[in-house]
């Protein structure tokens, strides 16, 4: 079995201690194969930010990581920053690749980096980056899962989060389902969503799957959604592949993250609604 923690949206500068401990608490509980950091780690961009998401994934489990930037990891005031070196901050707390990829034995991820320093809230990904993704996903050869991360998301749960959807959104589902991508994990909204492609963007999107995590330790919760973070497992039994998407959600009484839904990313949504 591969188990993957994707955490989003941790906004330090805005961070919950007691949400963050108990994410610490279950990741050391999960013990995962890769954490995924899909964005929006800082709020502002500042070092003090930068320096409090370092020592906190420095007290995660140690192994693999990937880590794709968010448009609150660029500065937002130092606009001359902005213009000459976004990611200097982000590059030395958190390391210089901005699109990496991390291989399991049974999982294959790729990241993207959406952010553009000119938009600073809106995501893009420009052809090139829709190709050489496409790509990296083809060479990865078989494997039972493949995943793209990136920050802006692809679909979103409520209709007045459409202006959210990354630029080259079409596009980029048509390239990656494919290539053979079976899921594509994002967050910038704070609202969680979990459903196939398909049911936006109808028969293009084949098999893929989407998942948008909630905004892991932050105040800054939207639409009464509590923190949450994403946990997927894919397993092998008698010749099949499973793989589950669950959604752990803070619970405050407990100062815990417990599951609050689970999903067989095997099953296909055949209701389609218009973008």
């Amino acid at each position: 079995m591969s188990v993957i923690l994707q955490i989003s949206d941790t906004h330090f500068g805005t961070e919950q201690p007691p949400v963050v401990e108990a994410l610490l608490a279950l990741a050391w509980q999960l013990q995962p194969d890769l954490i995924v950091l899909s964005g929006d780690v800082t709020q502002r961009a500042l070092p003090a930010e930068f320096a409090a998401a370092a020592a906190f994934v420095a007290r995660l489990p140690a192994g693999p990581r990937l880590v794709v930037p968010g448009n609150h990891d660029i500065p937002l005031f130092n606009v001359l920053q902005r213009v000459i070196d976004p990611f200097q901050g982000y590059r030395q707390c958190l390391g210089s690749a901005l699109e990496d990829s991390r291989r399991l034995p049974d999982v294959f991820v790729t990241g993207v980096n959406s952010v553009r320093a000119w938009r600073h809230k809106h995501g893009s990904l420009s052809p090139e980056q829709i190709e050489a993704v496409a790509e990296r996903l083809r060479r990865a050869g078989p494997t039972p899962m493949r995943i793209v991360v990136v920050h802006h998301p692809l679909d979103v749960h409520d209709a007045g989060d459409l202006g959210d959807i990354v630029h080259g959104a079409s596009e980029a589902v048509r390239a990656w389902a494919r290539a053979g991508a079976d899921l594509v994990l994002s967050g910038h909204v704070h609202v969680p969503l979990c459903r196939p492609l398909a049911v936006r963007y109808g028969p293009e999107a084949g098999a893929c799957w989407t998942a948008v995590a909630g905004t892991a330790t932050s105040y800054r919760i939207r639409g009464g959604h509590p923190n949450s973070v994403n946990v997927i497992r894919v397993d092998r039994f008698a010749g099949e592949v499973r793989r589950v998407l669950e959604q752990r959600d803070y619970d405050s009484e407990r100062q815990a993250f417990r599951v609050a839904a689970t999903r067989d990313l095997s099953d296909r949504v055949l209701t389609v609604i218009t973008r």
